[in-house]
C-alpha cells in the first residue's frame, strides 16, 4: 500500500455517524486529525467553508472532501480509490 493518507475528520464528540467514521478509521489502523465541530465554532466554520455545506460528518482524505458521510460511505470511497485494501474483521 502507498504511504498513509492525510485525513482530517470534522466530527461531533457524540454522534452515531461520527462514531461510525471513527470506527472505520480504527478498522484500517489509520491515523487522522479529529476536529470537534461542536465545541469549536471556528472549526465548524472551516468545515462549512471547505465542504460547501453545513452537515456533518465531513472527511477530507488527501485533499478530497467527502461531505455529510457515515463510516460506510467513507470506507467505500477509500476502497474504490485505493486508499485502503479490504480487511476482514
Amino acid at each position: 500500500m502507498a504511504e498513509s493518507p492525510h485525513i482530517v475528520a470534522y466530527l461531533k464528540p457524540v454522534c452515531g455517524w461520527s462514531y461510525s467514521v471513527r470506527e472505520t478509521f480504527a478498522k484500517y489502523g489509520l491515523a487522522y486529525e479529529d476536529k470537534d465541530i461542536i465545541n469549536h465554532p471556528e472549526i465548524y466554520a472551516e468545515m462549512v467553508q471547505k465542504s460547501g455545506q453545513p452537515l456533518s460528518p465531513c472527511v477530507e482524505i488527501n485533499g478530497q472532501m467527502l461531505a455529510d458521510v457515515d463510516g460506510g460511505e467513507v470506507e467505500a470511497w477509500m476502497l474504490a480509490n485505493g486508499v485502503v485494501e479490504p480487511v476482514s474483521v
